[in-house]
């Protein structure tokens, strides 16, 4: 019997460029010329069964149309997503793509937009379910409902509301139920905490590890916060401006950041054991992206910028166990050490 491949997922040299010109009228008059806007520049990553990849950086950088393009929200401008050993672009029967989109659901940033006002609990819960095929008749979608939301941590009974009745931290949740409910086996969560308070945060990431471990589930993890992600992920992507700058497994990287952004990333978590470690808070702006810096995107705020890092754009190489895309890094006028002292 074959092995099953390691990675479920798999994203090459993925590019989303977004038209945001002006009318096509105006553009004539003013002869201007159509303006593309790159969220997404060449990114590359995989993530093992099982496993939890989570994406950071500041507002813009890119991260949630990453989630976006891998759930077909979506379409890729170049590049490819490889679903265990299948390229999502590569499937052209309808039945198909269902059967595929069964297999990973996506959890949203925020749980009072996400749920449908109009419908009760239960109902929000049982919709997959309904929608791929997989129970039809209206007692087993109760019960199955129920046990979810028994899985979740709500009771049974809350099935029979409405989400309005219900705290940020319940409808999250609630959300968790209806993704869980079509049986998948890899999960996109797009900021799933960020929109609640740093106790239901807690809860919210105990019960996504617990449902990780019992159910076998994959994650992709999109955050603004490095602390929130270091107690669920097993390997961190840094992305700034469409690009990943930094990926390492999750200890290595808290450990040892090596590029700068991650450095200004790693500073703005509070010290609340009082170390006394050097702090670098994140200075500058996210530039216009689209204008963005030539060579390396970050050049204009960091503090180790040279010649070349304004010319010439670092590519993402293998660096002491991890990947990171900074000449000062590869070249040594960075020196390691620096990046001891911030960790």
């Amino acid at each position: 019997m074959a092995e099953m491949p390691r990675a479920l997922l798999e994203v090459k040299n993925l590019v989303k460029d977004f038209d945001v010109s002006r009318p096509w009228l105006n553009r004539v008059i003013e002869r201007a010329p159509r303006q593309l806007l790159r969220a997404v520049d060449g990114i590359s990553f995989t993530i093992d069964r099982g496993a939890t990849l989570a994406l950071v950086g500041e507002s813009g950088c890119g991260k949630s149309t990453v989630a976006r393009l891998i759930c077909g929200l979506y379409a890729p401008t170049h590049g490819s997503i490889v679903f265990d050993g299948v390229d999502l672009a590569r499937i052209s029967r309808r039945s198909d793509m269902l059967a595929m989109r069964r297999r990973f659901q996506m959890i949203f940033q925020d749980p009072y937009a996400s749920l449908n006002p109009r419908w009760r609990v239960r109902d929000i819960v049982a919709e997959p379910m309904r929608s791929h095929g997989i129970a039809r008749d209206d007692r087993t979608l109760r019960a199955r409902a129920s046990g979810l939301l028994a899985q979740v941590g709500l009771a049974p009974s809350d099935g029979e509301k409405y989400p309005h009745e219900f705290s940020g931290g319940q409808r999250q949740r609630i959300s968790i139920a209806r993704a869980l409910s079509s049986n998948p086996e890899f999960l996109v969560c797009d900021e799933p905490t960020s929109a609640l308070d740093v106790s239901v945060q807690a809860q919210i990431l105990n019960l996504m590890k617990d449902l990780q471990r019992s159910h076998g589930l994959t994650y992709l993890f999109i955050s603004h916060n490095l602390a929130v992600v270091s107690h669920i992920s097993t390997t961190v992507g840094v992305m700034y401006l469409g690009r990943i700058v930094e990926i390492a497994p999750t200890r290595t990287l808290f450990a040892r950041p090596l590029h700068p952004y991650t450095r200004m990333l790693e500073s703005a978590i509070p010290d609340i054991e009082m170390s006394g470690k050097a702090r670098t808070p994140v200075a500058g702006e996210v530039p216009n992206p689209l204008d963005p810096p030539s060579g390396c995107t970050f050049n204009p705020r960091c503090p180790h910028a040279r010649d070349k890092c304004r010319v010439e754009r670092p590519p993402l190489a293998p660096f002491d166990g991890a990947r990171v895309a900074c000449h000062g890094i590869h070249e040594g006028w960075i020196p390691i050490e620096v990046a001891q002292a911030a960790a």
